[in-house]
């Protein structure tokens, strides 16, 4: 079995090939099928690049709301796990005690 790599596009090729379509006047499957890119996929970044701020933030850039939703499932996935072992202690020396 083959192992396929996915193909990551720096920021600014998305810009770009997006400005080809919004400012050039071309289409978009004829600019994916130039630039050898999936036209969906050119057609998400100019979605992406019409509704948001910042639409290309990159690898490991996350929004601060984001980095804070993942830093809560963290401490909720640690809770959960303590919660869980305190039961178990809980129920063990509950038996010994009987």
């Amino acid at each position: 079995m083959t192992v396929r790599t996915r193909k990551k596009y720096t920021a600014e090729f998305k810009r770009e090939a997006v400005k080809l379509v919004t400012e050039q006047g071309y289409k978009v499957a004829e600019t994916a099928k130039r630039l050898g890119v999936n036209a969906g996929m050119l057609g998400r970044w100019k979605q992406e690049q019409e509704n948001k701020a910042d639409p290309f933030p990159g690898n490991g850039k996350q929004s601060g709301q984001d980095e804070e939703i993942r830093k809560l499932r963290t401490e909720l996935r640690r809770t959960q796990m303590e919660r869980d072992i305190l039961k178990k202690t809980t129920a063990f020396f509950a038996r010994e005690c009987l």
